[in-house]
């Protein structure tokens, strides 16, 4: 049993932390695989201060491949891996606690017997300094993709895909959807990967996500994409909502993205026809009962 972890390259400014990160790792059992965008940012000159402390591949494309399609660069990057069987996609801004490997190989063979797809540690959010911003987010041991994704709606927890171990064959075999900046795009896959069913949690070692202005998350002008992709993760949802099962988690979850995109009337009659076939009558009052708000307070807003 061997873990890749695949790095999407593309910005040098945070990369010597994540690189001594993994340099930091109490277990080596790991291949890494660094996959250059065609960066402007050459990390040769870093990448040689780590080549004694961890086992790693370098490749550089020759077209910047992110700027069209996130998710492509991230298949990319997987291909260039070997034969492990389980990868962690790390983001070239994220920092992994000290013994995030050594606690996969401790927990593998759990994961294997209950059949989950999906790894998952606990994390904490990091600004550019690298000083911490946010609470521990833990998460239940074994939960529930559907109340998984009711807790990240209603605020109680938070993903990011650096933080995620997958079986590989699972995730070549899903691929990644083509979401604008692949917002939503690690969700869908966290989704598909555990076949609309459970992720296994690991609390015992931390994940550090950065949030920062020049990252994907921490950019404000990138607005526009971000709701394109909010609007076609919604569409998913309700296309595959009875997978789930806590059908009426994804409803709700679906409803906010509505009124967040209120023109979106696709999504509204998709919701009306699933309330209808489902005679979900409570459902169906409220949000008409919601529309009625919505719409009464934009014409007192006009007047």
């Amino acid at each position: 049993m061997m873990l890749a972890i695949v790095i999407p390259y593309y910005k040098l400014t945070f990369f010597e932390a994540t690189l001594a990160s993994l340099a930091n790792q109490t277990n080596k059992k790991f291949k890494v695989y660094i996959g250059n965008d065609n960066s402007p940012e050459d990390p040769y000159n870093l990448l040689e201060k780590f080549t004694e402390k961890f086992d790693f591949t370098y490749h550089r494309f020759e077209d910047n491949l992110g700027a069209i399609s996130l998710t492509k660069q991230w298949e990319r990057c997987i291909h260039l891996s070997g034969d492990e069987e389980w990868i962690m996609i790390l983001g070239d801004d994220d920092v992994l606690g000290n013994n995030v490997v050594e606690e996969f190989y401790d927990k593998i063979k759990e994961v294997i017997n209950l059949e989950i797809n999906i790894i998952r540690y606990q994390t904490i959010k990091i600004n550019q300094k690298g000083e911490n911003i946010s609470q521990i987010y833990k998460n239940p041991k074994i939960e529930n993709i559907s109340n998984f994704l009711n807790r990240k709606y209603t605020g109680y927890a938070r993903s990011s895909l650096s933080e995620y171990i997958f079986s590989k064959n699972t995730l070549l075999r899903n691929k990644f959807i083509d979401f604008p900046l692949g917002w939503y795009a690690d969700v869908v896959a966290l989704i598909e990967s555990s076949a609309f069913q459970n992720i296994y949690s690991i609390n015992s070692s931390i994940v550090y996500v950065r949030y920062s202005t020049i990252n994907i998350s921490g950019k404000t002008d990138n607005i526009i994409l971000k709701n394109k992709a909010s609007v076609l993760f919604a569409n998913y949802l309700l296309n595959n909502i009875y997978k789930f099962n806590a059908q009426n988690h994804i409803y709700f979850i679906v409803e906010k993205y509505y009124f967040n995109n209120k023109k979106e009337f696709k999504i509204l009659f998709k919701m009306i026809l699933y309330l209808a076939i489902n005679l979900k009558i409570f459902f169906f009052l409220g949000l008409f009962f919601k529309l009625f708000k919505t719409i009464f307070y934009e014409i007192r807003g006009k007047s």
